[in-house]
């Protein structure tokens, strides 16, 4: 079951439109034995805020603690760059963890976001450029999972790549290797990569973490019924299911679902889905890992682990890879 989807090296032929990407990719998970959909498909714009609002619940531990990392290691994390390089940003987004690096590295030569969204992307490019002046910003509207170019122009000495976020947790192990992998060929030989992970912790405090009691995780979660509802012209009714999150210890990673409250039947655009009381939709996956276990994931992916740094409670990691 693949709850992400899986990128390839190769560009497609013929690109399919969005929206009728969505559609299928809706159909194929909805189809499945286990009922799935893809976790990129959280963040529309109500999905996003919903995000951002998880991230300031008191369970919600990984970006307090990423950021705290960062602010208290940012000199030693910005040594581990080159000097004079080209920083690529992976699904930068928000540019909130990457200024935390830029103030300690006054001779960066340019700063690369890559995301999908364009016009947050330049929003936040613009942002950032009023602040740090001395940078070249360059934007690259892209899937990061996908082959893409960097810009022709960028100057750096040598390049870096910066991928915050417990993102690399929402693969399967072996998608993880090869995201690794494909993000050492955008970046070429030499690159140093920092990169954040989660760590393996008591189950109570991930469970907790992922199903806040204010419900906000929740209605992240429900929101992307919404969304098909608006877009693809779904008939869900999201009060008829409820979320669900838990550590399933033996696959060491947090999993959310969205299980149906009765026996029902959901149509989407001219496809209909037959619902028992209790079947779940598998919504996404949050591997964690131990330090030891993600080095040998990187290495397995052609990258050399240099350093890594954590909080004192040991919740999450921000690691330093380069590549041969």
């Amino acid at each position: 079951m693949t709850i992400n989807p899986v990128f390839t090296d190769a560009a497609p032929v013929e690109p399919v439109p969005p929206a009728q990407q969505f559609l299928l990719d809706v159909v194929e998970g909805l189809s499945a034995r286990q009922k799935y959909l893809s976790a990129k498909y959280f963040y529309d714009a109500a999905g996003s805020d919903l995000f951002e609002a998880i991230t300031r619940q008191p369970e919600y531990y990984p970006t307090r603690t990423e950021l705290g990392i960062l602010d208290d290691n940012g000199p030693s994390i910005a040594a581990a760059l080159p000097r004079r390089a080209d920083l690529v940003e992976f699904g930068s987004g928000s540019t909130v963890k990457v200024r935390r690096l830029l103030k300690h590295l006054p001779d960066l030569s340019a700063y690369v976001p890559v995301d999908v969204s364009e016009s947050f992307l330049r929003s936040e490019a613009d942002a950032l450029a009023m602040d740090f002046p001395h940078i070249a910003i360059a934007p690259v509207a892209a899937d990061f999972t996908r082959p893409f170019t960097l810009p022709d122009d960028l100057n750096g000495e040598a390049v870096a790549g910066f991928f915050p976020g417990s993102t690399i947790g929402n693969f399967e192990p072996p998608q993880a290797a090869r995201l690794l992998a494909h993000f050492g060929r955008v970046l070429g030989r030499g690159a140093t990569l920092i990169v954040g992970v989660d760590l393996v912790k008591d189950s109570g405090v991930l469970n907790a973490a992922y199903d806040d009691a204010a419900g906000v995780t929740a209605a992240f979660n429900l929101n992307l019924l919404t969304r098909i509802n608006r877009e693809l012209a779904g008939d869900f009714a999201p009060t008829a299911f409820a979320h669900r999150a838990f550590f399933n210890s033996r696959a060491s990673r947090i999993e959310m679902h969205l299980v149906s409250l009765a026996d029902q039947t959901v149509a989407v655009g001219n496809h209909t889905f037959h619902f028992v009381e209790g079947e779940s939709i598998h919504t996404e996956n949050s591997y964690k890992y131990t330090v030891a276990g993600f080095r040998t994931l990187a290495t397995e992916a052609g990258w050399e682990p240099v350093s890594v740094w954590t909080d004192g409670a040991g919740l999450f990691s921000v690691h330093a890879l380069r590549r041969g």
